[in-house]
C-alpha cells in the first residue's frame, strides 16, 4: 500500500504563442490550484501553490505541491507526498530553480541543489550524494511544470534537461494543441507530449491552459513499478494582492 501512495504521487499560431508572451508580466502574484489524482482504482488530491515575489529588483518564485491519498488508503497511508521548488526568474522570462526537493512521508527526500555560478547539480537522496554539470537548460518536475506561465512555447519541439532529485536526463517534448473537458468545463490548450527514445523512459504528458496563464491543467505520466497516474485540475485560484500570501503548507 506503501508504493501505492507514491506511484499515486507522482499548433497554436505565432500570432497566439506572442499574445500569450505579451500577457506574462500579469501573472498573479499566488495561484493556488486544486488537481484530482487517479492510479487504476486508487485515487487522491493534490494541492500546489506557486507563489511569485520580488526581491531586490529580481523576482523570484516558490513552488509548493501536497498529494495526498483519499478512501480506504489514506486510513493506512495518511502521510502525504510533498514537492517543492524554488529559484528565479529571469529578465528573459524563463525559471532558473535553485532548489527541489521530493518527500514521501518520513523517508529521506530526494533533492536537486542548483548552483548556477559553478555550473554544477548537486544530488542527495537514500543512496547518498552526487554531482553532476548543470546544462543551462536545467529544470526539475515542478518548475517544468509552471514555466511556460512567463516564456512562449518555443515551437513544435522542446529540448531540456529535467531533475527529479535523483537522476537528471534529457527530455524532449513535441507540441500540439487540444481541447479538454475538464471539471472546470472546456479548456483551450497546448499539449507536451514525451517522446520515448531509450529504453527506460517514462511516459509523461502535460495540458497548459492558454485561458489560464498557461497552467497545467493535467498530467499524465508513467510513474514507478509501471503505474500511470491521471492528474486534472478541478479549481484554480489567483490572489492579486501578495501581501496575503500566508507561509506553510496549503491546507
Amino acid at each position: 500500500m506503501k508504493k501505492s501512495l507514491i506511484a499515486l504521487a507522482g499548433g497554436l499560431g505565432l500570432a497566439a504563442f506572442s499574445a500569450f508572451s505579451a500577457c506574462a508580466a500579469d501573472v498573479p502574484p499566488r495561484v493556488d490550484i486544486s488537481y484530482s489524482i487517479t492510479s487504476g482504482g486508487l485515487e487522491g488530491e493534490v494541492y500546489d501553490t506557486l507563489e511569485i515575489r520580488k526581491e531586490s529588483g529580481a523576482r523570484t518564485y516558490a513552488i509548493n505541491s501536497e498529494a495526498r491519498a483519499k478512501g480506504l488508503l489514506a486510513l493506512t497511508q495518511p502521510d502525504s507526498v510533498v514537492r517543492d521548488s524554488k529559484g528565479i526568474i529571469t529578465a528573459q522570462g524563463s525559471l532558473r530553480p535553485e532548489r527541489f526537493s521530493d518527500q514521501h512521508g518520513e523517508k529521506i527526500p530526494k533533492v536537486a541543489i542548483f548552483d548556477w555560478d559553478k555550473k554544477l547539480l548537486t544530488l542527495q537522496h537514500k543512496r547518498g550524494e552526487e554531482q553532476k554539470p548543470l546544462p543551462a537548460d536545467a529544470l526539475d518536475r515542478l518548475s517544468l511544470l509552471y514555466s511556460f506561465m512567463f516564456s512562449p512555447v518555443p515551437g513544435k519541439m522542446i529540448n531540456l534537461h529535467e531533475t527529479d532529485g535523483r537522476r537528471l536526463e534529457v527530455t524532449r517534448y513535441a507540441v500540439g494543441k487540444e481541447t479538454l473537458d475538464t471539471p472546470m468545463g472546456k479548456l483551450e490548450t497546448v499539449v507536451l507530449t514525451k517522446q520515448l527514445e531509450k529504453e527506460g523512459d517514462r511516459d509523461k504528458k502535460i495540458w497548459l491552459a492558454v485561458d489560464h496563464h498557461m497552467l497545467p491543467v493535467r498530467i499524465i505520466s508513467l510513474e514507478k513499478m509501471g503505474i500511470v497516474t491521471d492528474q486534472m485540475v478541478t479549481k484554480i485560484s489567483y490572489d492579486e494582492q501578495p501581501d496575503s500570501f500566508k507561509q506553510g503548507r496549503l491546507h
